[in-house]
């Protein structure tokens, strides 16, 4: 059977078909259109919400880890329990050089809210002491100079880097860099401005912190090495879950902590975070495919359907033309043709006018300058669109199969006779 497209007779006859039943056949095209429609701008939203909840990661790593110290509550090797633990940089060492899994260590340590002076200005900031993993780990951007390096911390420098609303309160519109400040009374130069890559209400605080090298921390304000927590990045060919609990039972051997005690070493799997993230929206996905697909499955059915009445009512007409040496192939050529164009089109229109809204619903959010909060550039994959249409073609193709099968099977003699 030779499938034609170009063929002007049968183009006419479809038209003119759907022009004698413009009604039933809009209605037809319909379902198909809402199907499609749906589909796309279902996928489309559920891609906004898996962008804007994905977008409050960042750039940050994902294999990492945050490992903190806590209070014991069992009582061993001689240490009651209810015993705080502290870690400090001896600590890291040890992780870095047993563990060959770690890539790198990224500690802090806070020394509170400290008075900084610049000139006549003086405020109270946030002091944090760090290494040089953290804008990598946490996704924070440097936007003037530097942040803490190797050579900061193996000199002990007394530099400096501040978050952007230090700057303004400090500096107002001059550059910052190369001039001094004083925390404490103890003189540091700074050397870069840094804040959160996305400004998000529980990372606000970055922009009122400033970190000196974890080294210098030490030195000047005599933390003895102590740090608040670490964050642990894992190289990418293993999983963060291979090493958890290694990290753990050896904090907890280094600072006397009963092995069984769950509470002493505060952890929390970041990667496992995204991990499950990941699966919550495969699972959104899946459910939206599902209900697409079933109402455009409601559609073509729709289609098959009217296609069944047509066949019924043209059955004169089909009857004739067998009598005049018409084979069932070209029967069932222009009655597939005809389902396809009216799924194709209808769908085409569908999955177009989706796609507009959802780039419409993006640009107006970017125009306007509208962050929700888990909301975020809404978009339709291009492979979305490529396999509707194909689902398309072959939904076209299926639900004329039938009404096309019994319309080459009427026999011209009884047909005529019936009419």
């Amino acid at each position: 059977m030779a499938f034609k497209i170009i063929d002007r007779d049968k183009w006419q006859e479809i038209f003119a078909t759907i022009r004698k039943n413009k009604l039933r056949t809009f209605l037809t095209a319909l379902g198909v259109f809402w199907g499609i429609f749906m589909l796309v701008f279902l996928l489309g939203m559920g891609k906004g919400l898996e962008n804007g909840v994905m977008r409050d990661f960042g750039s940050s790593a994902s294999n990492v880890m945050y490992v903190w110290p806590q209070r014991t509550t069992k009582p061993y090797d001689g240490y009651a329990a209810g015993r705080r633990l502290r870690f400090n940089q001896d600590d890291l060492h040890a992780l870095k050089r047993d563990l060959h899994q770690i890539e790198g260590l990224a500690p802090r340590s806070h020394l509170g809210s400290q008075p900084i002076t610049y000139k006549e200005v003086q405020e109270s900031f946030q002091i944090r002491g760090e290494q040089t993993e953290m804008p990598r780990v946490s996704a924070l951007v440097v936007h003037k100079g530097r942040y803490i390096n190797a050579a900061d911390l193996t000199d002990r420098r007394k530099v400096i880097v501040i978050g952007t609303k230090i700057e303004k309160v400090l500096f107002g519109d001059e550059d910052p860099i190369g001039k001094h400040i004083r925390v404490r009374g103890v003189d540091f130069k700074v050397v870069g401005t840094f804040g959160p890559e996305q400004m998000k209400p529980w990372n606000r605080d970055d922009t009122e912190s400033a970190v000196i090298p974890l080294t210098t921390m030490d030195q000047a304000f005599g933390t003895r090495g102590e740090i608040d927590y670490f964050a642990c990045l894992v190289k990418e060919e293993y999983r963060v879950a291979e090493i958890e609990d290694q990290v753990k039972a050896m904090l907890k051997s280094r600072h006397h902590a009963h092995p069984d005690d769950i509470e002493a070493v505060g952890g929390f799997n970041l990667q496992k975070a995204f991990t499950q993230m990941g699966n919550l929206f495969l699972g959104i996905k899946l459910f939206l495919w599902f209900v697409g697909i079933g109402t455009l499955i409601a559609g073509i059915v729709g289609v098959s359907n009217i296609m069944l009445i047509i066949v019924k009512e043209r059955t004169k007409e089909i009857g004739i033309r067998k009598a005049l040496g018409a084979t069932p192939g070209s029967i069932i050529n222009m009655i597939i043709t005809e389902s396809v164009f009216i799924t194709a089109l209808s769908g085409y229109l569908g999955l177009a006018i989706g796609s507009l809204i959802i780039g419409g619903i993006s640009y107006l959010m970017y125009a306007n300058d509208i962050d929700a909060q888990n909301f975020y550039n809404p978009e339709v994959n291009v492979g979305v669109g490529i396999f509707a249409m194909t689902v398309l073609v072959i939904a076209g193709l299926i639900a004329g199969l039938v009404p096309a099968i019994q319309a080459s099977k009427v026999n011209p003699v009884i047909a005529l006779k019936d009419e």
